[in-house]
């Protein structure tokens, strides 16, 4: 893999690579923004079938399959230190105003919840806000349907909030994504509420996916970065924004796969 040099090879490009192997070359304070989604570790549950290919309450969902080039299948403590790593990245290259949105769920294993604590344990997490989706299953009668996820705010101590973005509440209701390839989707009418929430001129996603943090930064004419290890979802990404928001110059470089603008 070639050094990549900042900003020439990621401004308005999605990067396929590891997110911390990635981040580790863009300099301190460079980014206004960060919005992302991990994958959850899914498949290391104790109870929803996904780990032994049963599926259970999973069985009709793609994430039954898995996610492309990577299992989702790690240790509960090495997941929480690789989350952990990551966010201590991002807030490294974000700048003294700036802020990271980092949805994640919280879900009850072996009858106790996992609440994610250890992943922002010793992070400047300013504010949860609850995403709740629409509907769901839930076959567990020791407890209540699950309908919502969690966006840790974490903040540098200069950030602020656009003007009157002070008026949305802390709990917000959106529509998950539906027609979408990827298997964990976002909604970009969720995203697009970050970025207008805030004053940034452009937002990483290093953990890019089907490419939604770009399409609503594109929607918004700020600047992005992705960076995604499937390069699956890289091509998904491109053909995405191609198709719907843009006209590129397609790249045949397998490291930086789309130069937008």
């Amino acid at each position: 893999m070639k050094k990549l040099q900042y900003p020439n090879d990621f401004i308005n490009k999605i990067i396929n690579g590891d997110a911390i192997k990635i981040m580790k070359q863009i300099p301190d304070e460079s980014l206004d923004l960060i919005i992302t989604s991990p994958p959850y570790n899914l498949k290391n549950s104790t109870g929803n079938g996904m780990k032994d290919g049963r599926g259970g309450k999973w069985k009709n969902a793609a994430l039954v399959e898995g996610y492309s080039h990577y299992n989702d299948d790690i240790p509960h403590d090495e997941y929480d230190i690789w989350q952990n790593l990551c966010l201590k990245e991002m807030l490294r290259i974000i700048k003294s105003d700036g802020a990271i949105f980092y949805n994640h769920k919280w879900r009850v294993q072996g009858g106790l919840i996992q609440d994610r604590r250890e992943i922002i344990k010793d992070l400047p997490v300013r504010q949860i806000i609850i995403w709740k989706r629409k509907g769901g299953i839930n076959f567990n009668q020791g407890y209540f349907l699950p309908t919502y996820e969690v966006i840790y705010l974490i903040a540098k101590p200069e950030f602020k909030l656009a003007p009157k973005a002070n008026a949305y509440s802390d709990i917000w209701e959106f529509t998950q994504e539906m027609k979408n390839a990827h298997p964990a989707p976002y909604p970009v009418p969720l995203i697009d509420r970050i970025i207008k929430s805030t004053t940034a001129k452009n937002v990483l996603d290093p953990f890019m996916g089907s490419g939604t943090t770009a399409v609503a930064a594109i929607l918004n004419k700020i600047d992005f970065i992705g960076i995604e290890i499937s390069p699956d979802y890289c091509e998904l990404a491109r053909t995405r924004i191609n198709q719907n928001y843009s006209k590129p110059e397609l790249s045949t470089d397998t490291e930086i796969q789309t130069k937008l603008f």
